[in-house]
């Protein structure tokens, strides 16, 4: 069974969609620790509620290694897999190094376009509307050192209606992201098993 570590800052939902899928059974995996930057985010009440494993871990919590720690925490929890699910923070060279290929994000538009440094959330939805894109969609990529440049691994399409505003996009992502998200996490479940 695929451990996964996640790590997360705000709400929550991609983490949930995670929770829900290894519940359900619908994935090979256990959730074996999340790890987020903000105190007093939902998806720590989220990952409490479930009874998954929480570390609060941010630059205030660890001033001088916090990458360090980040990493000691993972492979303390046997992590397999991270999974970056809205997580708003650059990750350091000693995670980066550990797990090589085996951390993924999703982002909420087709990558390479509108992805990088200060593309999130809604700012991702808008630069789409401001570029006047007949399509968008959201993307699950391999992590590196360089925001949302690592290689895509899953990617789908939406298109974009003239009445679509940020939000209304979101809502329309969110579930593509979620299934994104899981059919992943499958895809390294299966390449886990046959090692």
């Amino acid at each position: 069974m695929l451990k996964i570590g996640v790590l997360a800052s705000h709400t929550g939902t991609n983490f949930q969609a995670i929770a829900d899928a290894c519940q359900q059974g619908d994935l090979n995996a256990s959730l074996a620790l999340l790890i987020c930057n903000n105190s007093s985010a939902v998806v720590m009440e989220r990952a409490s509620r479930a009874g998954i494993p929480t570390r609060h871990m941010s630059s205030a919590t660890h001033p001088d290694n916090l990458d360090q720690a980040i990493c000691d925490a993972l492979i303390q929890a046997n992590t397999q897999l991270v999974v970056l699910a809205g997580y708003m923070k650059k990750l350091g060279p000693a995670v980066l190094n550990e797990f090589e290929d085996r951390i993924i994000n999703v982002h909420p538009s087709l990558l390479p376009k509108h992805g990088g440094e200060g593309f999130y959330g809604a700012r991702v939805h808008q630069a789409v509307l401001d570029a006047g894109e007949p399509e968008t969609g959201a993307t699950v990529h391999l992590v590196n050192a360089e925001y949302d440049r690592g290689d895509t691994l899953l990617q789908e399409k939406i298109s974009v209606k003239a009445s679509d505003t940020a939000e209304s996009l979101a809502d329309r992502l969110r579930p593509i992201e979620h299934q994104l998200l899981i059919n992943a996490i499958k895809n390294f479940s299966e390449e886990i098993s046959n090692e």
